[in-house]
């Protein structure tokens, strides 16, 4: 059986992207909604607990705009670093391996059992403030365009929607649109596989954000059609006071591991355990 074999650390030795067909976004949502079959009370409790911290932020900033808007930002970019227990339990029930709150504990708290020297260990903390301080980058950019612009101070949501969203003059909404579309696509780029590769193999944050671009360079309109899923699922989840985020999160976050396996081949890389079988190989 072939082994994976440790490459070398330059951040330009990338794994390689796939190129695949333009429906296989629809195909990584049935899978992911089969992981949640198959691990329905996992992935459930992780819907639950982020459907919970919207709620919150929603009663906390239901008449402060900025507060909301800010801590909903943060909440949706740093989405993929909190969907990281989903990814581990999408690779057990590949591999077969036992899914329980152990494997999500572990995923959280050991997930480089032996390794804490470095910085690869906190990578994973590193791409969330990474996507923190893009979140926190757009806030700052739209407050400064919605104060400048607003034809009044916008202070709540009943605000922003009664004289932003449903103006008679579109201008401001339309820049607003546009310049939340300009910001969010490098997040996305960088985003995509970023998080999974980093759970499965041992590359570098710079590696995986390299790589994450180059999957979308191969697979520009696959891609697009995926970032509009995620946006469309999103939304719904968001439109119905958070309770849709219960299955929507995690059919999403099980659906991201599935379209890193088909998005990239890192079996050149060795595998991130440190407690991965000797000479085994998962492609």
């Amino acid at each position: 059986m072939p082994t994976t074999l440790p490459r070398t650390s330059s951040v330009w030795d990338l794994p390689t992207p796939l190129a695949i067909g333009w429906m296989q976004p629809l195909n990584w949502l049935a899978l992911g909604w089969k992981d949640m079959a198959r691990a329905p009370w996992l992935s459930l409790g992780h819907g639950l607990g982020l459907a919970l911290l919207g709620a919150v932020i929603l009663l906390l900033g239901h008449n402060r705009f900025w507060l909301m808007a800010g801590a909903l930002s943060g909440f949706l970019v740093v989405g993929p670093v909190v969907a990281t227990s989903l990814y581990a339990i999408s690779r057990a029930l590949e591999r077969g391996e036992t899914v329980d709150s152990a494997l999500v504990r572990r995923t959280w708290l050991h997930w480089q059992q032996g390794n804490r020297r470095g910085s690869d260990y906190w990578c994973l903390v590193q791409f969330g403030l990474l996507l923190a301080v893009s979140a926190t980058g757009w806030l700052v950019i739209s407050a400064s365009l919605i104060t400048l612009l607003a034809p009044v101070r916008i202070a709540t949501p009943l605000d922003f929607i009664e004289h932003v969203v449903l103006a008679s003059d579109s201008t401001l909404f339309s820049w607003w649109l546009a310049l939340g579309s300009l910001l969010a696509a490098p997040i996305f780029a960088s985003s995509v596989v970023s998080m999974p590769l980093l759970l499965d193999r041992k590359v570098s944050l710079p590696q995986a954000v390299l790589t994450s671009w180059l999957v979308i360079l191969q697979n520009p309109v696959p891609m697009a059609i995926w970032a509009g899923l995620i946006l469309m699922f999103t939304l719904l989840g968001l439109a119905s006071l958070m309770l849709g985020l219960v299955l929507v999160m995690p059919m999403l976050g099980h659906a991201s591991w599935h379209a890193y396996r088909d998005l990239v081949d890192a079996s050149g890389f060795a595998l991130r355990e440190a407690n991965a079988a000797p000479g085994s190989e998962v492609t």
